[in-house]
This record gives C-alpha cells, structure tokens and sequence, in this order.
C-alpha cells in the first residue's frame, strides 16, 4: 500500500518543525541578558551577612545587565572594576562577607577596555556568579560578580 501524499508532508513537516529547537544555543548566552538592579541582589540581612534574593539566584549563570557607575579602579592596566549604585570616588573593597556592601557587584571584563569617570554612568553585561569568592591575584572579596564582562557609558 502506498502512504499518501497527507503522510508523506507529515513525515517531512516534523523533522522541519523540530530542526530551529535542535539548532538554537544553549548555555548562558541563549537568552536575552535580563536586567538586574541593585535592589535585586538582596532580600535582607540575617546575623551572617547578606541574604541573596530569590531574583539574584534565578539568574546565577545566565547574562543580565546592570546599569550603574564605575568605581576609581586600583590601577589603569585592571581587568576588573566595581560597579556601584551610586557615584563613589573610592574602591569599596571590604575585608569580609558580613561588612559587603549591599549596593555593589565586581566586573571582570572579557577584555581590556578604557575605564569612565567615576560619575559617569554605565550599562554593564556579563554572567551572573553569586557567592563568597576570593580573587587569588588581589585577595579581594566579592559576594556578587559579573563575568566575561563589557560596558558602555549611558
């Protein structure tokens, strides 16, 4: 018996349906970056320190965007810099988890960009990674960091 032509555009039909969902990226870079603001970060405070938001850990390892000012970087040559809430002429580093600041995220950048004026504003675009970590070339403490990052002023 001879399959009609109905089964014959069926059978080719699902395969062109399914190939744009076999086909499309996966990973962190599959979707839109997701917009992130400073008041998304933390849902509170508890005896040990910040408490991560429930927004915060939804979008560990996935792009988002946070608009902010750069902090004055410790040299010119760094590949990274604080993203603050507000204008702040001084490196907020800390020394541990419990005095973190609550309006601050540490950048890494993909790659070697000019830094801005401390009161410039900026949007910055990088993957989400939340948690205490120690950076082993400065010792410096991040809770909140954007990764494989780049910015441009506003």
């Amino acid at each position: 018996m001879m399959p009609s032509r109905r089964h014959l555009l069926g059978a080719f039909a699902l395969p062109a349906l399914l190939a744009p969902a076999l086909l499309a990226p996966t990973g962190p870079r599959a979707r839109a970056a997701t917009l992130l603001s400073f008041n998304d970060l933390y849902s509170g405070v508890s005896p040990l320190g910040l408490i991560f938001s429930a927004k915060l850990q939804g979008e560990r390892g996935h792009s988002v965007t946070m608009r902010g000012f750069m902090a004055p970087p410790l040299k010119a040559e760094a590949r990274f810099f604080v993203l603050t809430e507000k204008p702040m002429a001084l490196c907020p580093f800390c020394s541990s988890d419990a005095d973190w600041p609550d309006n601050i995220v540490v950048v890494y950048l993909s790659r070697p960009q000019t830094f801005v004026q401390y009161n410039a504003p900026i949007t910055v675009t990088g993957t989400l990674e939340v948690g205490s970590w120690r950076d082993p070339d400065t010792e410096f403490l991040s809770l909140v960091r954007l990764v494989g990052a780049s910015f441009h002023a506003v």
